[in-house]
């Protein structure tokens, strides 16, 4: 796994519980990688390594060095896996789409028309693309700086469906009216009045599993609302990155419970 920062990633907890349930003797490490340094990272790796999982400030980073893109990374314009091929070739995937779509429904099948997303980024677009699978057709992005997360609103934008996308401002007193609201923002930014403008959502997908409970899911929780979690999100984009770097079925029941241990252990740290 790479990206900046990565000491807390829960993804080699999962990968190697992955790894362990189905007897691969398989490594999954996580490298710390800056913006800049993923170029000469990928030229020293050798035949031996499969893939790779890509997190902020990489997954957009990554575009220009690979081969090809999947349908899926292509309509987010950010990748956050990277399939290694034994004939040199780089592919990049999006598991975050995917992940994001399993985990909302694993908890709620309720019908979602409309999503308020805090922030702009490459998880932003991923959830936008992903709750636009689903049947949202109305997407709007709190952020701090709109003309920042233009690459965000096209990507929405461009979805098949049709997509009517809007910005709004973060620092605001307006309620946030949406079906979904999902949080990708650090929970420092999640002050009292932001929480209480998202109070109305009866659904709050917080993308963030560290710190835990951030603001905005502790009071999800607290009023009995429905809530995906990032652990939510990590497993399911992480079994998929399993499968795609493997080929073997996923054993998500223990991949799950190896990141509840360590998420509970790394809580009472």
């Amino acid at each position: 796994m790479l990206g900046d920062p990565v000491a807390h990633s829960l993804s080699p907890v999962l990968h190697r519980a992955g790894y362990a349930e189905v007897g691969l003797d398989w490594a999954y490490e996580a490298h710390r990688v800056a913006s800049g340094g993923l170029e000469p990272f990928l030229a020293d790796l050798g035949p031996e390594w499969r893939g790779l999982s890509l997190t902020m400030p990489l997954k957009r980073e990554v575009l220009p060095l690979l081969d090809d893109l999947t349908d899926r990374a292509r309509l987010a314009g950010a990748a956050n896996t990277l399939l290694l091929h034994d004939d040199g070739t780089r592919v990049g995937d999006n598991t975050d789409l995917p992940g994001a779509a399993a985990a909302i429904r694993e908890r709620t099948s309720a019908p979602l028309r409309s999503a308020a997303i805090l922030g702009g980024g490459a998880t932003a677009t991923s959830v936008g693309l992903a709750l636009a699978d689903l049947g949202v057709r109305a997407v709007e992005l709190v952020v701090r700086d709109p003309a920042r997360a233009g690459v965000t609103v096209d990507a929405l934008r461009a979805h098949p469906a049709g997509i009517d996308v809007r910005t709004s401002p973060l620092p605001a007193s307006t309620a946030i009216v949406a079906d979904v609201v999902v949080a990708t923002i650090p929970a420092a930014a999640q002050d009292d009045g932001l929480v209480a403008r998202c109070a109305a959502a009866p659904v709050v997908f917080e993308v963030l599993y560290d710190p835990w409970p951030t603001p905005l899911a502790a009071a999800a929780h607290a009023s009995g609302r429905t809530l995906v979690t990032g652990l939510d999100l990590l497993v399911h984009q992480a079994a998929l990155q399993f499968e795609l770097f493997t080929g073997v079925p996923a054993p998500l029941d223990a991949m799950r419970e190896a990141g509840e241990r360590a998420l509970a252990a790394q809580n009472s740290a």
